[in-house]
């Protein structure tokens, strides 16, 4: 397997098993941190082309925050958690007790808030996927960005345009009281840290 392209329908459905499992304990993660229950409504987990997602995302000119982790050893690749603005503001109430008008405006400690919450999300994602491997993950320091939907994708897509041009694609709705939220997760494994995925849980990979 060379590409992302190159997977089985049945590679797929691993990856989007998986994809649920963390985002469960990504959840329950966040629900305790802003110590507010949250409903999760089943992730729609899918193999877009670049080029279709920031439709998805609201446009490429929408304003999001991001956070980027880059993963290492057993799974090398990269996770983009991406909060819309009303998920943006609603964190930064629960976690700090104001939030910005704009996402744009965000000051140091809004901005130390949502990276960790960007990190408790994907670590506790990337932890239930290396339990289930029984392997070793290597996480970066997170990096956390305000920006349009277009400039934020630039970065995976220059990262892994030599791999594919699709990315896994994560969509979370969540419902906190009467709000109802939505974040993704981009989750870009290197070619052959997919096959260290299906090899350690036991699947074949061949198309």
């Amino acid at each position: 397997m060379r590409r992302y392209s190159d997977m089985s329908e049945d590679t797929r459905d691993v990856l989007a098993e998986v994809g649920n499992i963390g985002t469960g304990n990504a959840v329950s993660a966040l629900a305790g941190m802003i110590g507010q229950q949250i409903d999760m409504e089943l992730p729609t987990i899918r193999l877009l082309p670049y080029q279709e997602v920031p439709a998805l995302l609201g446009g490429a000119e929408d304003f999001q925050v991001g956070v980027l982790l880059e993963t290492t050893g057993d799974i090398n690749g990269m996770f983009m958690f991406l909060l819309s603005e009303p998920f943006t503001r609603q964190l930064l109430g629960a976690l700090v007790g104001e939030a910005p008008e704009s996402a744009a405006e965000l000051d140091e400690m809004s901005t130390s808030a949502i990276c960790e919450v960007g990190n408790i999300m994907c670590c506790s994602y990337i932890n239930a996927l290396a339990r289930m491997m029984d392997v070793k993950v290597h996480v970066s320091v997170p990096s956390v960005c305000s920006d349009m939907v277009g400039a934020l994708l630039s970065v995976p897509m220059i990262r892994f345009a030599n791999l594919s041009d699709e990315m896994l694609f994560i969509e979370n709705q969540y419902h906190l009281g009467e709000l109802s939220v939505v974040s993704h997760i981009l989750f870009l494994p290197e070619v052959d840290s997919i096959e260290k995925i299906l090899t350690a849980l036991d699947l074949p990979y061949e198309t």
